[in-house]
């Protein structure tokens, strides 16, 4: 059994069809051709602890990811092989990768951080070679290349070191600039980076925690953010358009926000990638 980022989800393609017909219908900018540039600057809602999800999605990557179309795709993996039980996997990894430190990224750092993070039905997790990668479960799941997708499931230098914002060093888009953990994130997109031309169009990724849903609506009336996450009664006007509150996780812009034609629906934000996925037109 092997696999290169080519199974469909119907259920998600269903449900992110729906929402690109949402979108159209609330007359937000969607589709077209993402540019660069700029600063993308989110209000977020309190976090649940000191980590901001969305700004650690846009600093560091997972094995695979789930497009908003459902499809899987490759991210630090490009591909995988099982044997006829899917018990045994065999995942190559992307070549030429490096943290934002410099430092290569090497099997070890996947095993590590797939092993820290408490992935659940691993038996046995090694390197078996710099960039090959070899897990047995304790019982057969030849879903497990969705399961890597799992935002739970980043990649870090060494497998450590996620907790504190401002030590982050990982692979995605964008590098830490500075970091208050549970409050603010401030980072900066790469200069090179293996998606060119596919994500990470904002120079800049700005999230800042605001508590108070109408204070997210009038930092975003008042143009002081570009993205409100859940803000609340906010009422519309010709600068700003809203999400319907049927999608999961309601999110509010500005019309000078670019956004995919197909949002994901799978997590809050985008699947967390919104920072990665949304420009600025």
């Amino acid at each position: 059994m092997s696999g290169r980022a080519t199974r469909l989800d119907r259920r998600a393609l269903v449900a992110s069809g729906a929402a690109a017909a949402l979108l159209a219908a609330t007359g937000m900018a969607s589709a077209g051709t993402p540019r660069r540039g700029g600063r993308l600057r989110i209000a977020l809602a309190r976090p649940d602890g000191d980590v901001l999800p969305v700004a650690r999605a846009a600093v560091f990557d997972t094995l695979a990811e789930i497009g908003p179309d459902g499809v899987l795709r490759s991210e630090l993996a490009t591909g995988w092989e099982s044997d006829a039980d899917a018990v045994v996997w065999d995942i190559r990894l992307r070549q030429g990768v490096t943290f934002h430190d410099g430092t290569r990224l090497m099997a070890e750092d996947a095993a590590g951080s797939l092993s820290n993070a408490g992935m659940t039905g691993l038996r046995d997790i090694a390197a078996v070679s710099r960039d090959r990668l070899r897990l047995v479960l304790d019982a057969p799941d030849p879903n497990l290349p969705f399961r890597l997708a799992d935002p739970e499931l980043i990649v870090s230098s060494g497998g450590t070191g996620v907790d504190d914002p401002e030590s982050w060093n990982g692979t995605g888009l964008y590098q830490t600039l500075s970091a208050r953990p549970g409050r603010h994130f401030l980072g900066r997109r790469l200069e090179r980076h293996y998606k060119d031309g596919q994500a990470g169009w904002a120079d800049m990724v700005e999230c800042v925690v605001v508590p108070d849903a109408m204070v997210r609506a009038e930092a975003l009336a008042g143009g002081h953010v570009d993205v409100a996450e859940r803000p609340g009664d906010l009422m519309l006007n010709d600068d700003l358009a809203k999400l319907p509150a049927q999608l999961h996780g309601q999110i509010a812009a500005r019309r000078t926000v670019g956004i995919p034609a197909r949002v994901g629906t799978r997590g809050p934000m985008d699947d967390l990638r919104l920072a990665e996925r949304w420009w600025l037109v």
